[in-house]
């Protein structure tokens, strides 16, 4: 027999699912026969599979260690980055991180450490999570950023973390904020809408200004915080987020982002390799608002979050007297 214990990071999933994971190789069908003949039991008791896990909920398996390990897939440790994370907010359900431009968020292909690997990383090292609990819940993020976009992203470290966080994002109701410097003079705010049409194969988009075929609605806010005649400085909220959706609006309305190598001006981007080595986008996930929230979330509610923008982006901004800042944060 063995007993398992469910915690907080497993917690809100359903048994049947919890059980999928745990004995990754066994039929659907297994599960249910065992639930019936009580050969697995929730806290003492016959289970039909639909049951919401909830922390402190006892797990039996009446199985031989053979049986048990029979189903059990054998699964590589996670990998120990030993990197260090820039975190704005913790605690026991989610995490919110500044992440650096240059790192995925998430893994592209098979072999690639991106921000999800550096997280689980952290809460091994942190003795909050184990190997043994990653086999049937692993913390992941909400949000993704493009590759060269620095700023933040939401990670869930439990599953209700994530469940929430993810409602949040899906549902719109968490403001996220991007700063930017991008091509011309901006004077007034803009509020702008447009289609933004994917290419699967090269992995770029083309915006429209009426609706065209197989083309999603797109929406974007930006106000000016500063110029200097020639550039601004731009605050941008985010509505929908689609695929390189800022990068591509505003090319689209004539100002490029600083260093974008697939959106951006080819000749002003020579000029910033040149001046500054800048070799990707001026643009960071810098600012979220939070709705109100209550129960386990409450340390969330209405509260903002800011996280401070890449030195060189700060340096290129003062260089070319684009605002003042004070530890990464434009003065708005």
């Amino acid at each position: 027999m063995r007993e398992l214990v469910i915690s907080k990071y497993e917690a809100g999933q359903r048994f049947d699912k919890f059980l999928a994971k745990y004995m990754e190789l066994a039929p659907k069908s297994f599960f249910y026969k065992m639930m019936r003949k009580k050969n697995i039991t929730l806290n003492g008791k016959k289970a039909a599979g639909n049951e919401k896990l909830e922390e402190g909920d006892t797990v039996k398996l009446f199985l031989s260690e053979e049986t048990i390990e029979g189903f059990r897939e054998k699964k590589k440790r996670a990998v120990h980055t030993g990197a260090k994370l820039d975190i704005l907010y913790e605690d026991e359900q989610v995490m919110l991180i500044n992440k650096p431009a240059g790192m995925l968020s998430q893994k592209a292909e098979k072999g690639d450490i991106s921000m999800v690997e550096h997280l689980i990383s952290h809460l091994l090292d942190t003795g909050e999570v184990t190997e043994e609990m990653l086999k049937t819940f692993r913390p992941s993020l909400c949000n993704r950023l493009d590759r060269n976009t620095s700023g933040i992203v939401a990670a869930g470290k439990t599953l209700q973390g994530l469940q929430i966080l993810s409602g949040l994002f899906k549902e719109r109701t968490l403001h996220k904020y991007y700063l930017c410097i991008v091509k011309g003079v901006i004077k007034e705010e803009q509020d702008v809408r447009g289609w933004l049409l994917k290419n699967e194969k090269t992995n770029q988009v083309r915006i429209f200004k009426n609706e065209t075929k197989d083309a999603r609605p797109i929406h974007t806010k930006y106000r000016p915080l500063a110029d200097n005649g020639q550039e601004t400085l731009l605050e941008i909220e985010l509505l929908t987020g689609r695929t390189h959706q800022i990068r591509a609006h505003l090319s689209y309305m004539g100002h490029p982002i600083f260093g974008d190598p697939k959106y951006g001006d080819a000749v002003l981007n020579k000029k910033l390799t040149s001046g500054y080595g800048l070799h990707m986008q001026l643009l960071h996930a810098w600012h979220l608002v939070f709705p109100e929230l209550s129960g386990d979330f409450e340390g969330l509610s209405g509260k903002s979050i800011y996280a401070p923008a890449p030195k060189q982006f700060v340096s290129i901004a003062q260089k070319r007297g684009l605002g003042t800042w004070e530890h990464g944060i434009p003065e708005v």
